[in-house]
Parts: C-alpha cells; structure tokens; sequence
C-alpha cells in the first residue's frame, strides 16, 4: 500500500543554519527527481495540461522518508536507491503532483535529515537538518541561475520538505528582490509562527498572490500534546476554502488522492481552529484512516489533493493577470 510514512515531523522555520561546504553537484541530471526535460512516468501520469508551463515554475522539497528507527543515519545519502525509489513512488505521484500542472516543475534529490533530528536534544539532529537544507539552498540558487530567468515560482513542500521551503523563503524572498517573482509558497506540516516572515503574509482568500499558505490536519478528537507543543498559535488557513473560514462543507471539498490513485470528492467537512484544521470522519472505505492514525499528518496534501491542485493554478493565473 503506497502512502507517504511520514510522522510527526516538525520545527518553527526561523533558526540558525550554517551551511556544509561539500553540496551535490546540481549540474547533474541525476541530482534531480524531476526536471522539465526529466519527468518520472509515475509523475507524468497526472500532468494533462501544460499550459502554465511556458509562464511559472514550481520547486518542490520532498518530506522526510527515512524515519525507520533501525536507521541511524543522520541524514541519507543523494544517491540512495531506496530513497529515490521513495521519492518517486510515493511523495511525487501523491504529493508533488498537486502542483505538476501550475508551471515546470523542479524537484531536487537532497540529504534529507532523519525524522529523530527533530524531537532529540543531541545536537547532531540540528546539525542534520541544516546539512539537508544547505543542499536544498544549493539547488535552489542552481535552478536560479540556470532556469528561472526571472519567471514566478511557487514554492512547495510538506513536512521537512515545508521546513526548507521556509528557509529559502526567508533567505531569498523575505524583502529581497525575489519576492515580486513569488506566486505562493505551500507549506503544509510544520507550525509556523506569524514572526518568522516579516514581509510575506500568510494568504487568506483564494486568489492572493505574494505569501505563503500552511495547515496541519488533525482528527475532530486532537492529538493534544503534539498539538499544544506545534501548532497553537501558529498560521493556519482552511485548504478547501483558502480563507479562514472557521468551517466547509461536505460539498465544498474537492477531492482525496487515495492509494488506488482515483480521486474522491465531498468526503469531510474542515474545522479551522488555532493553529491547525481537524476534520471529520471519513466514510465508507476511508473509515479505517480514523481507527489507524493518531492525526492526518501524512495526508495534509492528499487529502487536499484537488484542492490544491486547482488552486495552485488559480494562482499562477491571477499573477499572470496582474502583471
């Protein structure tokens, strides 16, 4: 069963970062999950229209895949063939795909930091996450350079994958120049407090430009400790509206990528509270998803799937219309 086994995976984006001085060599192709020349079939498979591709990019960080205990790995290795098999048989078809039609697509293979770097008090679990952040960076200003060519980019992650998107957001768009280029920036799974960006705003109606977007997705009965320790008092907008509508409807939701790759719509209603959304009881096959997992983590975008899939879009075009 293919479904991204992610945990809870989270850091406020605002901390030191010093940057390793050996990086991957992102002149490679095979640096890359996804370049607009490289684009794997499982992924390929949910792109039908391209025609954003001439006008915006989309860079999108994969979440954290390697969170088995028995690995004592710091961070994995570019190159590791389990991994990659991880990036593309689950985190692109599932998650980056949402974005896939909103502009060319870009999705860098990094050092990604083992899930314990987040929740231990050795400092090495810091120092994994900055080391997988200064190959995010390096990427990020390889695809500057060689790519971008002043066209506007949506930045998108989940989890690790938001954490970095974050960075980057407050290293390079953050009152610099490069923020008249920022469609949006999706950053699903982390908290992220309304200080740690003092330029961006967090968006709140469906065609803004210029900001960031976050959730974090719980069940109606919260998971409260990690909730009161992540997520309270952190930025929050309802993913099917894009407001901060305190509630939806069943009708409203436009659809679940669920593991047999067909997409469901009107399953749930969406309850925003401080800091995060909790949603109702999926029902019929989906029931066992309530029975199973402490908090929907793990599906913040394939829950949204259709949602942030016609948004992502919306966007690229209401920026394209008021330039």
């Amino acid at each position: 069963m293919r479904f991204l086994t992610i945990l809870f995976v989270y850091l406020p984006i605002l901390s030191t970062t010093h940057f390793a001085q050996s990086t991957p060599d992102y002149s490679l192709d095979a640096s890359w999950a996804v370049l607009p020349k490289q684009i794997p079939a499982a992924f390929k498979s949910r792109i039908q229209d391209t025609a954003l591709y001439q006008f915006a990019d989309v860079f999108y960080v994969y979440p954290t895949l390697n969170t088995a205990k028995t690995d004592r790995r710091w961070n994995v290795p570019l190159d590791d063939a389990e991994q990659q098999k991880k990036v593309l048989e689950t985190a692109l078809p599932f998650q980056a795909s949402a974005f896939a039609e909103a502009g060319r697509f870009f999705a860098p293979y990094y050092r990604s930091a083992h899930l314990r770097s987040y929740y231990v008090s050795d400092p090495k679990g810091k120092e994994a996450l900055e080391f997988a952040y200064a190959d995010v960076r390096a990427a990020f200003l390889y695809y500057l350079e060689h790519y971008n060519q002043g066209r506007p980019i949506i930045l998108a992650g989940h989890s690790q994958g938001s954490t970095h998107c974050g960075l980057l957001l407050q290293e390079f768009f953050d009152g610099k120049p490069l923020q008249k280029q920022l469609v949006a920036a999706y950053l699903p799974g982390i908290g992220i407090l309304p200080t740690d960006l003092k330029n961006i705003p967090l968006m709140t109606s469906p065609t803004q430009t210029g900001g960031y977007l976050a959730w974090n997705t719980f069940k109606k009965r919260l998971d409260k400790k990690s909730y009161e320790k992540w997520y309270k008092g952190r930025a929050v907008v309802n993913p099917i509206t894009w407001t901060l509508a305190s509630s939806t409807s069943k009708e409203q939701h436009k659809g679940f990528l669920y593991f047999d790759e067909k997409v469901y719509g009107q399953l749930f209603c969406a309850h925003l509270i401080d800091g995060a959304i909790w949603i109702d009881r999926p029902k019929g096959k989906f029931f066992w998803l309530s029975l199973t997992m402490r908090n929907y983590h793990i599906g913040d975008i394939n829950l949204f799937w259709q949602d942030i899939h016609d948004n992502a879009q919306l966007r690229v075009r209401t920026y394209l219309e008021n330039q």
